[in-house]
């Protein structure tokens, strides 16, 4: 028997009761592209805008969801609803999560404080799930006071997570190379928080001393926020305290500056331009299925237009 299609506010009533079966339903909405996610976001967004949005991210092995895991206690802790996002490398052949996080963090699977999905990244660089955006709107409006974004391990130039967070906590691990990785990679610029993971391996001082002295070289404008770095065991939750209390002070400081609302009005607009760029490439595909690019892409091949005159007319149409 076929279920009762649901009508979204709805879903969004029973997701603001807490129900974690219409949470989910309507973050697969989401991730499916519904026809009715239009009336979804109309329905959710006067009930957002108040989690604080906390991501993740660091090369693969540092310990990212065990790191998580170890957050959602702490935040428990201290009665704090907590919404995890945690974006897993995808199958090649379903576009589904390979590695399911929500058996990783099992632990607090019967907590209805807390909720946890993993989102299949699907071919979207940055570490993210271009669904990411709209999954955080459900779960602010759902009236997680927290929302966790573990990224897939990320390169040197997949960063997108900083656009997404209103914090971004950078792991590192002592002994894969990170100290180095993180100056490579521009790491330095998008980390509100450094902290170094299995710190009780043999290097974790001498990476935070690094990481501390290029730090201090930073650049910097007067009254900027000054990144700490910290140390933790997350596999036995030490640390993890020490890891909220910055995440509490920099809201703090966000918040008497004005960063926090410069974040996510530049979240918000990423979001805009992202839906608007679907869209249009749906129309383009949508009429002649892609043969007016096709033969656009011809003629200034052939010398008989170039790129901006075509899309010019590609953008007239």
């Amino acid at each position: 028997m076929s279920r009762r299609a649901e009508a979204p506010d709805e879903l969004v009533a029973r997701a603001r009761n807490g129900e974690a079966r219409a949470i989910g339903r309507l973050i697969s909405l989401v991730e499916d592209g519904s026809p009715v996610l239009r009336e979804v976001m109309a329905a959710l967004t006067p009930h957002a805008g108040h989690a604080h949005v906390v991501g993740l991210t660091g090369s693969p092995g540092v310990g990212k969801s065990t790191s998580t895991s170890a957050l959602v206690t702490e935040l428990r802790r201290r009665d704090l609803r907590v919404g995890v996002l945690a974006i897993d490398p995808s199958s090649p052949f379903s576009g589904g999560a390979l590695l399911g996080d929500r058996i990783r963090m099992s632990e607090h699977a019967t907590d209805p404080g807390v909720f946890i999905r993993s989102m299949a990244a699907r071919g979207h660089l940055g570490g993210v799930s271009r669904a990411t955006p709209q999954a955080m709107r459900v779960l602010d409006a759902a009236g997680f006071d927290v929302i966790l974004v573990e990224t897939v391990g990320v390169g040197q130039s997949e960063v997108e997570i900083a656009r997404l967070a209103d914090t971004t906590v950078v792991l590192l691990a002592p002994g894969m190379g990170d100290g180095i990785q993180a100056f490579k990679a521009g790491i330095l610029e998008i980390g509100d928080l450094f902290v170094i993971n299995k710190a009780d391996r043999d290097g974790a001082d001498s990476v935070r001393r690094d990481l501390r002295s290029m730090i201090a070289l930073a650049e910097r404008p007067e009254g900027a926020w000054r990144p700490p770095v910290l140390k933790t065991v997350a596999l036995q939750g030490q640390g993890a305290d020490e890891v909220v209390d910055g995440i509490d002070q920099h809201r703090a400081w966000a918040e008497e500056t004005g960063e926090l609302g410069r974040r996510r009005v530049r979240r918000a607009r990423d979001e805009i331009e992202a839906i608007a760029l679907t869209a249009l490439r749906a129309r383009w595909g949508a009429v002649g299925d892609g043969a007016d690019i096709d033969r656009l892409a011809a003629a200034v091949t052939a010398g008989e237009s170039d790129p901006y005159a075509a899309a010019d007319e590609l953008l007239a149409d």
